[in-house]
């Protein structure tokens, strides 16, 4: 069975998105000549263990006009551009990708990701998302989530949880950039 992970950028406080919904927080260059190689390495390995991503209807927005042009983001850009996409959307008919693949639109996700995990593959990424994020707990269907937590707090936003989850770790490195990924398991 494949594995479904969500990626958030989170600060220590929790919050994912600040009060006016942007993510300033969000000072580390992934992939620059600034980067931290060892935090680039790490993401390069995660994305070569996936090969389908989940956007909502949002984060598709803000990313159809930016990724597929995203020259500057080297293997990085050209691997979130060639992977499977499915967008979750109830408006949608079409998600075009700039000349690469289309995404598929799903009106049910969290059937959508239930098929996905069935079929042979590489791993399942849901790009933030946030929404769609919470009701796919709430639905069970997410096996891991995966942060990327900046070194900084916010003291209001939104927060990464909104209720009680119980989780198991798997991975918590610390970078030069200040960054540190940690990845849990849900406990199910």
């Amino acid at each position: 069975m494949r594995k479904f992970t969500v990626q958030q950028w989170v600060t220590l406080d929790n919050i994912v998105a600040e009060e006016d919904g942007g993510l300033s927080f969000v000072t580390v260059e992934p992939f620059s000549e600034k980067s931290d190689r060892a935090y680039e390495a790490n993401m390069m390995e995660f994305m070569d263990s996936v090969d389908t991503v989940i956007l909502g209807a949002n984060t598709y927005e803000q990313s159809k006009d930016y990724w597929p042009y995203a020259d500057d983001q080297g293997d990085f850009g050209k691997k979130v551009n060639n992977l499977t996409k499915f967008v979750a959307s109830s408006k949608l008919d079409e998600a075009p990708w700039g000349d690469f693949s289309a995404a598929t639109v799903t009106r049910d996700p969290v059937a959508t990701i239930r098929e996905l995990k069935e079929q042979d593959g590489e791993g399942i990424w849901l790009w933030g998302s946030l929404t769609l994020m919470r009701s796919l707990l709430d639905a069970g269907v997410i096996d891991e989530i995966r942060m990327l937590v900046c070194p900084t707090t916010r003291g209001k936003g939104t927060r990464l949880f909104e209720d009680r989850k119980d989780l198991n770790l798997v991975e918590g490195t610390g970078y030069g950039n200040g960054l540190v990924v940690l990845r849990y398991e849900i406990k199910k």
